[in-house]
């Protein structure tokens, strides 16, 4: 079992970051024979996009901590100072394959990125702490009209961790694979058949903001959905977004005990919350005191941070994980054993993470990474194998 997902900004992000990514690491329960420095990565474009197509893997090289890009052969290149203002970075874009083609690249020990890009190469720029990434919630950012998106993954002497993921925007759909050793093939990213648009729609049909988290270009072509991090920073939702759904919470837990489970192979390991003087606070099971919270807000709930911080820790981490999970669900009030890993207990709520509703519901497998920890009760969109043969990036056409 893998030790779970990091939330981060990546290693390979400097100043400017997104609040979502998420990177994988751990060890799985039986590591595969030695994992060689490099494994093959095909991308398939069955997007039926004309444009040219422009792929990157970026991120930090394991055995030394150097943030870099690799080319299409897996080589490891170190990225040149960073200035301030930022300088631009070197150009790492890989040729990608036409519509209906593939294009097989190695990917070496990263924990980083796969972008992808149609029509334009992406801006990257170098700060004096490393990479810049695309912030397209910012309308100056120089991606901001490119249509594009990316992949996380870890590659360790442990496995080959990948997944898709948008915990930062929902944009140009693709899945992503890994071959086995035994030749199986396991895949999850694909949108249900007019998932794209469904996604699109619903969120312009959900009354309160939620369509205003969609991004077009001046042609009218749509690019993204924001995440609803972003959306509050951008205006599209109000800050208040959340507060009715919160305040229940809180009154509940002013009455009754909210008991989380956070791990599921340790299910003696308990923590029980109360609200007292507006903070809930957490005991273990003899009754210490371990951790309490203030009353989150909708960037909170969203970004499963500031007043949900969940440090990579034994108790605080795994209790807020499990909390941001409850509230961006909605299950906290069903159910006063946390986590419910129930799908069908989901987004039931008026008010909810409608993004990460609507996202998971236009999924084909039900799996995505809509917000920070979607990987709470193991709904994440991500493939794992200690022993990878060849790893597979499938783009999927935007419909």
């Amino acid at each position: 079992m893998h030790s779970g997902i990091r939330r981060s900004a990546l290693p390979l992000a400097a100043t400017t970051a997104l609040v979502g990514g998420l990177l994988t690491l751990g060890t799985p329960e039986s590591a595969g024979a030695a994992v060689p420095d490099t494994i093959a990565l095909t991308v398939t474009n069955n997007s039926g996009r004309g444009e040219p197509l422009y792929i990157y893997d970026l991120g930090t090289r394991l055995s030394s901590g150097q943030q870099g890009w690799a080319d299409a052969n897996g080589t490891f290149h170190a990225w040149p100072a960073g200035g301030n203002p930022p300088t631009p970075a070197p150009d790492a874009a890989i040729p990608g394959p036409a519509a209906g083609q593939s294009t097989t690249i190695r990917i070496p020990k990263f924990s980083g990125r796969i972008y992808f890009s149609y029509g334009q190469k992406l801006v990257f720029r170098l700060a004096t702490g490393g990479l810049v990434q695309p912030a397209v919630q910012n309308p100056g950012d120089p991606n901001r009209d490119i249509l594009f998106n990316w992949s996380e993954y870890t590659l360790n002497d442990a496995g080959l961790w990948l997944n898709s993921t948008q915990v930062d925007m929902f944009s140009a759909p693709y899945a992503v694979g890994v071959k086995r050793a035994d030749g199986s093939v396991s895949t999850t990213g694909h949108l249900k058949s007019g998932g794209y648009n469904g996604v699109l729609n619903a969120l312009r049909g959900q009354a309160g903001g939620w369509g205003g988290l969609i991004q077009t270009r001046s042609d009218g072509t749509v690019l993204r959905a924001l995440a609803p991090g972003y959306g509050l920073e951008t205006g599209a939702l109000p800050a208040s977004v959340m507060d009715d759904y919160i305040n229940r919470v809180w009154q509940k837990y002013a009455g009754s005990t909210l008991t989380v489970t956070p791990f599921g192979d340790q299910p003696n390991t308990k923590y029980y919350g109360r609200v007292s003087g507006g903070v809930m606070n957490f005991t273990d099971g003899s009754g210490a005191a371990v951790t309490s919270f203030q009353k989150p807000d909708a960037d909170s709930v969203f970004g499963c941070h500031k007043l949900l911080d969940a440090p990579n820790d034994a108790v605080r981490g795994p209790i807020s994980r499990t909390l941001c999970a409850g509230f961006n669900r909605s299950t906290l009030l069903t159910s006063e054993t946390q986590p419910d890993n129930s799908p069908a207990d989901f987004y039931r709520d008026a008010v909810t993470n409608h993004y990460a509703r609507v996202v998971h519901g236009q999924m084909a497998d039900g799996k995505a990474y809509a917000f920070a920890f979607d990987d709470v009760g193991n709904q994440e969109s991500l493939v794992h194998d200690g022993g990878p043969q060849e790893a597979y990036l499938t783009l999927d056409p935007l419909g």
